[in-house]
């Protein structure tokens, strides 16, 4: 059975992590992503020593560090661009070894205008397969989630990850309005990338145009068991709305998960 978390983007983008550990274990969430930018401040800058008190407060704590939620992204035209962004990552992917983080999403984020879309896609791969490399000496898993005008749609990101053609580069699943074909499915573009999938993105599970029971039936059939996490808008009342999307998660549970 998959497991609950959310991502700091943006329910709780203004929680230190003190809040962090305290409400989340209180509403009986199991982990977190930590988005870049964040009150949390888990960021690059951070020293040995605070890297390792942070390691040593998740490992203390029934919340587990889900992963780390990055910007980085490889579409750019300007080949500095696209260097700059492999770089930045392999500084996360080194805090994220640091503070015990399995993993750092990464994503796409579009196609530039007037390029090609193929080439677009091989050179998202190619930087995929770089950082891909780099952290899997660092025992740091790249997920990349499904993101972007065009660069959402499941062939591409397949294609994406033929041209990475690395076993440490992994999908996060984006929960997209683009999954659903003409039929009201996932299925099929599940399929796409579900021997790659290690990372879950949910939103408003109140959206009866998404097909939420279908996409935790596939989760159920390909065994998954890491973090859906909850990716929705910030609240006046954050505690009681991610208590009641914790009541959907559980009710939308396929039998004998």
């Amino acid at each position: 059975m998959s497991r609950l978390g959310t991502i700091t983007y943006n329910i709780a983008k203004d929680w230190d992590l003190d809040k962090i550990f305290k409400t989340l274990e209180k509403l009986k969430y199991e982990g977190v992503e930590l988005r870049t930018t964040h009150a949390h401040k888990v960021e690059v800058e951070l020293s040995k020593a605070e890297r390792d008190k942070i390691r040593k407060r998740f490992e203390d704590s029934p919340v587990e560090i889900a992963g780390l939620g990055s910007a980085f992204e490889y579409h750019a035209a300007d080949p500095a661009v696209v260097r700059k962004n492999i770089e930045g990552t392999k500084a996360y992917v080194r805090l994220a070894h640091d503070i015990g983080a399995p993993g750092v999403k990464v994503r796409p984020n579009g196609v530039p205008k007037g390029a090609d879309l193929e080439k677009t896609l091989e050179q998202i791969g190619k930087a995929l397969r770089e950082v891909g490399e780099d952290a899997d000496g660092f025992g740091v898993e790249i997920r990349v989630e499904v993101h972007g005008a065009i660069t959402c749609e499941l062939p591409n990101v397949a294609k994406m990850m033929k041209y990475a053609d690395h076993p440490n580069v992994f999908v996060c699943w984006n929960s997209n309005p683009t999954d659903v074909a003409a039929d009201g499915t996932i299925q099929k573009n599940f399929a796409m990338v579900a021997d790659k999938i290690r990372e879950v993105h949910l939103h408003d599970l109140t959206d009866e145009k998404y097909p939420w029971r279908e996409l935790f039936r596939l989760l159920k059939a390909i065994k998954y068991n890491g973090f859906t996490l909850a990716e929705i808008p910030e609240s006046s009342d954050p505690e009681r709305v991610l208590a009641y999307f914790r009541s959907l998660w559980l009710a939308f549970q396929p039998p004998g998960a």
